[in-house]
């Protein structure tokens, strides 16, 4: 059996809201930390039947890049629950409500910005 180690450092400012995240896997075969505005991270813990979570984003963080970032992580994770699950249907309906999801943050992007 392998060991594979992941390491994500979260530097903070004074008010304690992250200014900058970085992050490093053992197995990847980069030789620098990769670095990044956001992050998502969700363990089961299936003594409690609960998702337990860390969510985070940098300051400098913009809108549209969120949006971006929660539409390609909800389909990568209806992705993974078909493949895990085998309820491609269920898969599929996930993939439309994101696609949904991201073509309502567009418009209310596009009539934000002619309304300014």
């Amino acid at each position: 059996m392998s060991n594979s180690t992941i390491t994500i450092d979260v530097e903070m400012d004074e008010t304690r809201v992250p200014a900058s995240i970085s992050w490093a896997a053992s197995d990847t075969g980069a030789e620098q930390k990769q670095k990044a505005k956001a992050m998502m991270i969700s363990f089961w813990d299936s003594a409690e039947k609960a998702a337990l979570r860390i969510d985070l984003w940098t300051k400098d963080m913009m809108v549209d890049e969120m949006a971006d970032f929660f539409y390609q992580t909800l389909m990568t994770m209806a992705d993974t629950y078909g493949r895990a699950t085998q309820y491609h249907e269920q898969a599929e309906e996930m993939k439309k409500f994101a696609i949904g999801f991201y073509e309502t943050f567009r418009a209310k992007q596009l009539k934000d910005n002619k309304a300014s």
